[in-house]
């Protein structure tokens, strides 16, 4: 795995994944911080149907870890990322991530 920003050139929200990731206090605002730095992106096939879905995990620029589920969508042309999904992540899933993304030392 490695740290790296998606490519994408806008987000694709509507009422109905917008409500569900205010349904665990994430903000719209949150989210497109997050995924707009580096980023884990991960595949989630156990979770795909119709649309291949990304586990894409970071931090806001204030430092909240977020869990956040994704698509990719093209529309005339362009880019988007749809969140489906985004939760703050819990102290067993930041150790892991810190420590993916900056092993220690050895």
């Amino acid at each position: 795995m490695a740290l790296g920003r998606l490519k994408f050139q806008e987000f694709d929200w509507d009422g109905g994944n917008a409500a569900k990731c205010l349904g665990h206090d994430v903000s719209r605002r949150e989210i497109e911080d997050a995924l707009s730095g580096p980023v884990l992106l991960i595949g989630d096939p156990d979770h795909s149907g119709s649309e291949i879905r990304f586990r894409a995990i970071g931090r806001t620029s204030t430092g909240r870890h977020l869990f956040t589920v994704v698509t990719f969508r093209q529309r005339e042309g362009r880019v988007l990322v749809r969140p489906i999904s985004a939760r703050y992540m819990h102290g067993k899933e930041i150790a892991r991530y810190e420590q993916t993304v900056a092993p220690p030392e050895q």
